[in-house]
């Protein structure tokens, strides 16, 4: 009865990961078990980090929006307030869009929110 080797399997494994790990600084990229280590944390940032990015993206909105309404004369909670009596139903990403690109398109926005706030 022969003995049973892994060798190969084992090779394969380790190359595997290594080859996921290439680039990483030092020894996290050459040693197996300092790579198995820093490829597991890069991971558990990456799975993290691809939630934040939403929070982020959300907060930027709300910045570039924020800005815009104040150089109309308006702040952002009585603009969005606005918007939601107005049946305005224009997302924060499209809002934030106009507010960069499209300054008149934006201006009409705050002259209705405007209109409905005197009424």
């Amino acid at each position: 009865m022969a003995k049973i080797k892994h060798s190969g399997a084992t090779r394969r494994r380790k190359k595997r990961l290594l080859k996921k790990t290439k680039g990483f600084w030092g020894k996290r990229s050459k040693q197996f078990q300092q790579a198995r280590r820093a490829l597991m944390h890069a991971l558990v940032y990456s799975y993290r980090d691809r939630r934040n990015k939403k929070r982020e993206i959300r907060s930027l909105w709300i910045v570039r929006i924020n800005a815009a309404c104040r150089q109309a004369g308006i702040t952002y909670s009585a603009f969005m307030n606005g918007l939601k009596k107005a049946k305005v139903t224009i997302d924060r990403k499209i809002l934030a869009d106009l507010a960069v690109t499209d300054a008149q398109a934006f201006k009409k926005l705050v002259d209705l929110v405007k209109e409905i706030k005197k009424a």
